[in-house]
């Protein structure tokens, strides 16, 4: 299966923009044979803290493009955006990453780990349910961005699933940081890392990319930095299996 990375600038707070910009490049990777494309964490708004202004019901703009795109072209198209919800606190959204399917179908995964040092948590909900769910035949877990740092859930999901997504806008500051604990994810689980980072600048922070592919044993199948462009690779559960029945590591855990 081909698996697509949109590696994609921003425009801030602006979704009829956005939606513009991302429109033309879905549609060349789903013509270059991709099944899943994904775009960043608050694809269509940027990591603003207004959420006064960006936040958005269930079947809002933001989901409605994912879906939009996935029944157009046939394939999986996954992103976040703020959404609120009848269990958001204090009216507070939850940072959605949505995995619209073909057939018309919508995954939601809500961040659990609010980015503090960023202030998110005073203005999103945290999520508290882990989320997977099979792509023919792929057993895919959904994160975003700072979830990354907390090795605990992708291992309590480890045996269930052979491929993490990771949707961010990880900041360039800490680039280093980003790339040593996805490839870690990876090799740790024996399982693929599909990362999909933001560039340019927003809310007074810059961005890298640094989008990557990552396989079982932590080779860097594709990788993208500095400007926008599209990486794609294949991703096959049996390579996973494979890997694991040479290399039983997950078995002595405790």
């Amino acid at each position: 299966m081909k698996i697509a990375c949109i590696q994609h600038d921003i425009v801030w707070e602006d979704k009829a923009a956005n939606f513009e910009r991302l429109a033309p490049m879905i549609a060349g990777a789903a013509a270059s044979g991709a099944r899943v494309v994904l775009l960043t964490e608050t694809f269509s708004t940027g990591f603003s803290m207004q959420t006064e202004r960006t936040a958005e019901s269930p079947g809002g703009p933001s989901s409605e493009f994912l879906l939009d795109q996935a029944t157009r072209h046939g394939i999986w198209v996954g992103g976040s955006y703020p959404e609120i919800t009848e269990d958001s606190h204090e009216q507070r959204p939850f940072n959605t990453f949505a995995l619209a399917g073909p057939s018309g179908s919508l995954t939601k995964y809500r961040k659990v780990h609010p980015f503090s040092y960023g202030k998110e948590h005073e203005h999103f909900s945290a999520g508290d349910t882990l989320c997977t769910v099979e792509i023919d035949g792929l057993r895919v877990a959904l994160f975003v961005c700072y979830d990354l740092r907390f090795a605990d859930e992708f291992w309590q999901l480890g045996p269930e699933v052979d491929a993490y997504f990771v949707v961010a806008n990880w900041p360039a500051a800490r680039r280093l940081h980003w790339q040593s604990l996805l490839q870690a994810r990876a090799i740790e689980n024996q399982a693929y890392v599909v990362a999909c980072n933001r560039v340019g600048s927003g809310g007074k922070l810059d961005y890298a990319g640094d989008s990557r592919i990552i396989d079982p044993l932590g080779e860097l199948l594709a990788t993208g930095a500095g400007g926008e462009t599209v990486i794609a690779a294949d991703v096959d559960p049996e390579v996973v299996a494979q890997v694991r029945g040479r290399f039983p590591f997950l078995q002595d855990r405790r």
